[in-house]
């Protein structure tokens, strides 16, 4: 056999051995939050361009929900098997529910920050009676305002208006629709990109420093069934956030991160400043114990477990399982 033979010979080998891992793995549905999709979405993004769900041998298909709590709702009715929401929310449906379902990786730092483009009235007496940009009632956005006006401004929902916009406050804020509205990080730049000075008022975490943000969500039944495909869609995601945390990938990133509406230059320093901040867990699951029993507790004050319903543990709440078999995917595949 020549070496051109032994050469074609081993690609159709590698081919014929790799092909039937990706074709009988269990299709996933994962819903990534926005449209177009908020930032911290881009992780799933990644992945999937970049070839990391087909590396571990997930069978992934991507479906765009306005929000995370309206796909939180869809992985309930099993029309998805996975969505990216609000880990509030996740406590919220498990106590008042009893919905059969956990949290398999996290997304632990919320990053949101209640904004204004009226610069001069940028304090939390000024937000009262104000209309105030959201992403839909009950929705992570709102659920980041309640905790700043509780946490930091002393007030309640009942003292603002929120008005439901789905991922594009910052468009409103840019067309002058609205002054105040709960944005991410990377809404910052792309405003005052567009000519309009932001002022923060005051983040979550200033307000709720147990906060956790989101959490990828899945039904117990389904879980147990495809429990393969979830593995390996984690695989994929760990391999996309290390991906993205090499600043030689920068520019690559970037360029599917403009999946987000934003410039490439503003995706790109979107990316820098987020893995900074840390909004993609790098080297554990996202799900610290501590961390989720502290902010379970806070859900507990805020009043969102209702009269005579218990409160999950944070054990209840999560299956860390999954990522640790997904974590040794990549271990084993580098």
């Amino acid at each position: 056999m020549t070496l051109r033979q032994s050469i074609i010979a081993a690609a159709v080998a590698a081919a014929t051995f790799a092909a039937p891992a990706y074709a009988e793995a269990p299709k996933i549905t994962l819903a990534p939050p926005g449209v177009p999709p908020i930032f911290i979405s881009i992780i799933t993004f990644v992945a999937r361009d970049a070839g990391f769900f087909k590396k571990y041998g997930a069978n992934v298909e991507l479906r765009q929900f306005d929000n995370g709590t309206a796909a939180g709702r869809a992985v309930v009715a099993g029309d998805l098997d996975a969505s990216m929401s609000a880990t509030a929310l996740l406590i919220s449906q498990i106590a008042n529910a009893n919905v059969p379902i956990v949290g398999i990786y996290g997304f632990p730092k919320p990053d949101f920050q209640l904004g204004t483009t009226d610069t001069a009235k940028a304090t939390c007496e000024d937000v009262k009676g104000q209309q105030v940009g959201v992403d839909t009632p009950g929705g992570a956005r709102v659920i980041a305002l309640k905790a700043i006006l509780g946490g930091g401004c002393h007030m309640t929902l009942n003292d603002v208006q929120q008005i439901p916009l789905g991922s594009n406050s910052a468009a409103a804020m840019i067309a002058g629709q609205i002054k105040y509205a709960v944005l991410h990080l990377d809404d910052v730049p792309d405003i005052e990109s567009r000519g309009k000075k932001v002022a923060i008022i005051k983040t979550e975490l200033e307000a709720s420093p147990n906060a956790h943000n989101l959490m990828i969500v899945v039904r117990k039944d389904k879980l147990a069934e495809k429990r393969d495909g979830f593995v390996r869609m984690l695989a994929g995601l760990i391999g996309a956030a290390h991906y993205m945390a090499d600043p030689k990938n920068l520019e690559a990133v970037a360029k599917i991160a403009e999946v987000t509406g934003r410039s490439h230059d503003i995706a790109k320093g979107a990316v820098q400043g987020y893995v900074k901040f840390g909004l993609w867990a790098q080297t554990d699951d996202g799900m610290n114990p501590e961390q989720l029993a502290n902010f379970i507790k806070i859900q507990q004050g805020a009043g969102s477990i209702l009269p005579g319903k218990t409160a999950p543990t944070a054990e209840q709440l999560i299956d860390a399982s999954v990522w640790r078999d997904a974590n040794a995917l990549v271990e084993k595949t580098k």
